[in-house]
């Protein structure tokens, strides 16, 4: 293992190819499956992703073999380590994916991923220029420190974020029922890019759904509820720059204006959070939803109208996401 592929170099071309099959099949079956200029933006972001990581590559890798030098014991390189190598790097992406979401210092080099309003095989490669400064790189050191060796775990990793890019379409509509209940699927993960408000903060699995069916944020994909893409406050454009560093823009206006002691909420609360009350969390919005969502079925089972239907509609634009 003195070598370390680049997995995500050597799939370049598939995912070239693949996004060319999907462009070509939604052009006959599905014409606004894709915009021109958000799929410009898309492919930008990948660009600048990966001028990133090459800049970063050298502090990645050598970081994680020092660490290496401090670890507990010795694994061999057998093929029951390797399995669980990757069972253990899709159960801490999927706790690092978790908090992504819910802190904003981490959601602001992870929103530029939900900017999209479109929803199709780009968006896979619609990446963070600013994963670096959210400590992205060392999810991994645990289990380097346990004695998994960091060539193993990169491998890993980059297997795990492979298996991810065919969740970004909506050509496939649902696997078998075995397959749905363990292993993440485009069903899944369009859930997971939906600003419906019944489905905010779900199904943030890598490979594995088993992770969110354990610990509540499992969300299941309706065929009675239509799902919107993007932030529940969309940027309304594609402006490169601006879809990459606009949270941390607006981080760093809000600390400016916020009383002192309400600055670092900003900063390590959840997204939308504000010390005045003005802006919703996603919690916030959810819990307003379950609230109409009740008064629904109440009024439909005292009055029975004929046409209550799904109230998500009614759960309004807010500013999470900032």
């Amino acid at each position: 293992m003195d070598k370390i592929p680049n997995i995500a170099n050597i799939a370049v071309p598939f995912y070239i190819v693949m996004i060319i099959i999907e462009m070509v099949w939604a052009k006959r079956n599905a014409p606004a499956l894709y915009d021109p200029r958000d799929l410009l933006t898309s492919l930008s972001m990948a660009v600048g992703n990966f001028i990133a990581g090459v800049l970063a590559a050298a502090f990645v890798i050598t970081t994680s073999f020092a660490v290496y030098e401090y670890r507990l014991f010795d694994l061999p390189n057998h093929w029951s380590i390797w399995i669980l190598s990757f069972i253990l790097i899709d159960l801490a992406y999927y706790a690092v994916h978790r908090l992504r979401h819910r802190l904003r210092w981490f959601w602001a080099s992870h929103v530029n991923h939900h900017s999209s309003q479109s929803f199709n095989l780009s968006i896979a490669l619609r990446q963070s220029w600013t994963g670096f400064f959210s400590l992205s790189f060392a999810y991994n050191w645990p289990f380097v420190i346990l004695g998994f060796a960091p060539q193993m775990l990169f491998i890993c990793a980059g297997l795990n974020t492979l298996y991810q890019f065919w969740q970004h379409t909506q050509v496939i509509k649902r696997m078998p029922r075995w397959f749905e209940y363990i292993f993440v699927t485009p069903s899944h993960h369009r859930v997971h890019h939906a600003n419906n408000a019944r489905h905010l903060d779900s199904n943030y699995g890598g490979t594995l759904i088993i992770w969110d069916r354990m610990f509540g944020t499992f969300s299941e994909e309706r065929d009675d509820e239509p799902l919107r893409f993007g932030l529940v406050r969309q940027l309304g454009g594609y402006n490169l720059l601006w879809n990459i560093f606009h949270e941390w823009v607006s981080i760093a206006q809000d600390i400016w204006r916020a009383p002192l002691r309400y600055k670092l909420g900003y900063f390590f609360g959840p997204p939308g959070w504000s010390h005045d009350g003005s802006r919703e969390t996603s919690d916030m919005i959810k819990a307003r939803w379950a609230e109409s969502e009740r008064t629904a079925t109440a009024i439909s089972n005292n009055v029975a109208p004929s046409n209550v239907g799904s109230t998500s509609d009614l759960i309004t634009a807010s500013a999470v996401g900032g």
